[in-house]
């Protein structure tokens, strides 16, 4: 699946190591999926992960996240604007790098904030974990 991961997933991951948000960063960075991001996206990550009421997060795991996502994600060149209405603005560039990337979905905790009829889909994070076993 090719992704997009919304601030908010990131922060959650790193705040709390073994999350379901933590868990769907370890799956979409799994085989067989590509995360999709651009340099605004990244600046997005490092810029709010550096906010001082973040300062419980680890500088160099949340470091080692975002370079990781760098090295390993498929970075969208070009990123076609995107006009409709959005409730957080904020929230404008992943649309964009979906849009433009071609992604099968946004992953994140404000799926409110996200048009659903795009040609992707928003999706929470619990929903890139593998089903539990039957009898698990």
């Amino acid at each position: 699946m090719r992704l997009v991961l919304d601030t908010n997933v990131i922060i959650s991951a790193l705040w709390k190591p073994g999350s379901v948000p933590d868990q769907a960063v370890t799956a979409a960075l799994g085989s067989g999926n590509r995360v999709l991001y651009d340099a605004r996206i990244l600046h997005e990550y490092r810029t709010v992960l550096s906010r001082p009421k973040f300062k419980r997060i680890v500088p160099a795991l949340a470091d080692a996240l975002v370079t990781r996502i760098a090295l390993h994600g498929e970075a969208v060149a070009d990123v076609a604007p995107w006009t409709g209405a959005t409730s957080d603005e904020d929230d404008r560039m992943f649309v964009e790098v979906a849009l433009t990337g071609r992604a099968d979905a946004i992953v994140t905790g404000n799926v409110k904030d996200f048009p659903t009829d795009l040609g992707f889909s928003v999706h929470r994070p619990v929903q890139l974990l593998p089903l539990p076993l039957a009898g698990s």
